[in-house]
């Protein structure tokens, strides 16, 4: 029984492994491109940045210590070209068909569409999403990858959602 769940413990490790390469192979494909601005955080950069001091949203302020502390990664790509662009939804639409992600919200305003999505089980986040297109002139992707308590960021979102409207 032991060697079972030892065997299933180790399943589930390479699976979320798979999970983060899939962001990791998105955001190395387009990063070097030209037209294609990007950022990587490393798991490392989140443990150096200790407390952060709460931010401003509106008219409250928010405490993003304990969420960026779950953090192992972050991927973001900025891109300006309508061609890549169409390639990264292409890739992105895969990857997030392949692994199961859920709308979590949606804004639309004045030509501007920004989507967040998860993945994960009832109480864990192990992936976040968030995308920002202004027409077919911008789009802008954010990956997270980590093991985010989904009640905490559920409750954060819903929060800076409110402060921004």
């Amino acid at each position: 029984m032991k060697r079972i769940a030892a065997i299933l413990a180790t399943l589930v490790m390479f699976a979320n492994a798979a999970l983060a390469q899939d962001s990791r192979a998105i955001y190395n494909k387009y990063s070097d491109n030209d037209d294609v601005s990007a950022v990587y955080i490393s798991s490392s950069m989140f443990k150096l940045i200790g407390k952060l001091p709460s931010m401003e949203f509106g008219s409250s302020e928010m405490n993003l210590a304990p969420l960026i502390k779950t953090l192992d990664c972050m991927y973001v790509i900025d891109c300006d070209d309508s061609g890549t662009i169409r390639n990264i939804k292409e890739d992105l639409s895969k990857y997030m068909k392949k692994n199961k992600f859920e709308m979590l919200m949606e804004v639309k305003d004045n030509g501007e569409v920004v989507r967040i999505y998860t993945s994960g089980d009832d109480s864990t986040v192990t992936h976040f999403i968030l995308t920002a297109a202004e027409d077919d002139d911008q789009y802008t992707l954010i990956c997270l990858d980590g093991t985010m308590n989904r009640e905490e960021l559920e409750k954060f979102i819903a929060k800076a959602a409110k402060e921004l409207n």
